[in-house]
């Protein structure tokens, strides 16, 4: 493997990173893949470090993550950060990930070794094991473009359960321990895995006491005190709610407890407090910045997020479109591209031929990948006999609640032909539909971002959508896609009827695919405003602390 050149900028040991990635057919690294990789890493090498602090010295990005992608995970957040997190290395910032060391994660990785001594972190009255552990291929592999993963290991809290936040029997009764174990570990492993200054990326609830912790520690601490914070809400639907006693069994200040900061109808609001404690929150689109800061749509912390004035913003996230593309798409029967469409209606057959449907070729496929619950719409579905009644095919792909899995599955026995159902969820049958559908269906109740729209757009599969947080940012009516209002059959039915006229018209629906295909949902776009955000959350006064 190449050898990376090192910049002047970034010469310190950490940022000493190796080039390429091994890669080709078989695993084997082709002379064509280590001349590629050695000349991407030494273009990276040439520019200029892209984050300083005023002082000139380069920031380092720590993301601190419940869910990391291929990992552990139960929905879109752990592929958003490992997406986000790649795009940063590959503009040349010094990346690493800190997540738990789950039972999940030691499925999919058989060679961990230590990267720290064994370390104790005092969680309330009680000293807590922890050790970071990092997969020797993944270190191997690390340079541009791969940013360095550790796991944070401790058998009780993580490695010996079975789920990520709870199992059958509902959430872990003691979460609150476990989140604020995790962003102490966090934390604390900072200066064993980087140099100050940092930039700590928290996302969600799970993580967010980490700058609640820096803010209660930071004095007398100049690793601390060089170490910034910014909080991504990703689903403000879940805050980590708990009683207030919660607060010294984590070991947090008394004096943290007021309505500014984790005091919320008389409970301990773990989202809340860390936004406060954050130098910057951000979620996951524009549209769902606005949303957050209204009463109907603010999850109750409208309040909290006005507060927050110049220091929340939203920033769409992404979507890989190299793992995205139909050209190259390994998973489909026949590629095609934006200048040649025709073998799309292969791929129509294919899925039809797939879920049991008749091959019609000029009947619309309507097809929906998503987690089978309220928050996705399903009501909207399932409770409209207009809906499965239009001239169409359906495919619903996804796992989720059982109500709506069991509806989903009498429907499709009752009119075979009609409706195919897959609910053991696999990324290559979602490649496979989308690839294979006319249309995707997203009437979300609410949707802070969605990726499927996106992946569906590259495809050439229009969606269907409520005009609500990502999906109004992502889709422009009548030019890429077709979106309602209001949360009611009656506009969910009027768009989809939309939708099939525009079907029936080929010339209409030929430029709308076109259209939809040359978007770039990308991750360096949102990547450059990330950056920004850092850049001005450096500069901002300190003394909110």
């Amino acid at each position: 493997m190449a050898a990376r050149k090192r910049s002047t900028a970034t010469t310190t040991k950490r940022r000493t990173r190796k080039a390429s990635e091994k890669g080709g057919a078989g695993g084997k690294e082709t002379a064509a893949d280590a001349d590629a990789a050695s000349a991407a890493s030494e273009a990276v090498a040439a520019r200029p470090y892209p984050l300083h602090t005023a002082g000139g010295q380069p920031v380092s990005v720590v993301h601190v993550v419940a869910e990391l992608a291929p990992f552990a995970r139960t929905g879109g957040l752990g592929e958003a950060v490992a997406n986000l997190a790649k795009a940063q290395s590959r503009a040349g910032l010094a990346v690493s990930l800190i997540m738990p060391l789950y039972r999940q994660v030691r499925e999919v990785v058989s060679d961990f070794v230590p990267a720290s001594d064994p370390f104790f972190v005092q969680v309330g009255p009680r000293a807590e094991y922890a050790r970071l552990f990092e997969s020797q291929s993944l270190r191997d592999r690390t340079g541009e473009g791969m940013p360095r993963v550790y796991f944070v290991d401790n058998e009780y809290y993580f490695g010996g359960r079975d789920g990520i936040y709870g199992d059958a029997r509902g959430d872990y009764g003691d979460n609150d321990r476990r989140w604020a174990y995790f962003a102490l570990a966090s934390l604390t492993a900072l200066p064993m895995i980087t140099q100050a200054p940092v930039m700590m990326h928290c996302h969600d609830w799970h993580t967010a006491l980490a700058p609640a912790y820096l803010r209660a520690r930071e004095a007398g601490n100049d690793f601390l005190r060089q170490t910034w914070t910014v909080i991504t809400v990703h689903n403000a639907g879940f805050q980590g709610h708990f009683p207030p006693p919660s607060m010294a069994d984590v070991g947090l200040p008394w004096e943290f407890y007021n309505h500014h900061m984790f005091e919320w109808y008389g409970k301990m609001n773990m989202l809340k407090g860390g936004m406060a404690c954050a130098d910057a929150v951000t979620t996951v689109s524009p549209t769902h910045a606005h949303e957050l800061r209204t009463e109907k749509g603010g999850f109750g912390l409208h309040d909290a997020f006005v507060a927050m004035r110049e220091r929340f913003v939203g920033i769409i996230n992404g979507i890989d479109n190299a793992d995205w593309n139909p050209a190259n798409d390994p998973f489909i029967a026949y590629n095609y591209s934006r200048t040649k469409l025709s073998p799309k209606k292969q791929n129509k057959l294919a899925l039809q031929r797939i879920f049991g449907l008749p091959e019609r070729p000029g009947t619309p496929v309507i097809g929906m990948s998503a987690r089978m619950v309220a928050q996705k719409g399903l009501d909207l579905i399932l409770g409209s006999p207009r809906f499965l009644s239009l001239d169409a095919q359906f495919i619903f792909l996804g796992q989720g609640e059982k109500r709506y899995v069991d509806i989903l599955e009498e429907l499709a026995a009752l009119v075979p032909g009609r409706i195919g159902v897959q609910t053991d969820f696999t990324v290559e049958q979602e490649h496979r539909l989308l690839a294979g559908a006319d249309m995707i269906v997203m009437p979300s109740q609410y949707e802070p971002c969605g990726l499927t729209q996106m992946r569906a757009q590259r495809y050439g599969t229009l969606p269907v959508a409520r005009k609500v947080g990502g999906l109004a940012d992502t889709i422009e009516d009548n030019v890429t896609g077709f979106l309602f209002d209001d949360y009611t059959q009656a506009g969910f039915i009027s768009a989809c009827a939309r939708a099939i006229d525009h079907y029936r018209h080929p010339q209409v629906w030929t430029q709308m695919v076109r259209e939809a295909m040359g978007r770039d949902f990308g991750w360096e776009r949102s990547e450059g405003k990330y950056r920004e955000l850092y850049r001005r959350a450096i500069h901002w006064p300190r003394g909110r602390r």
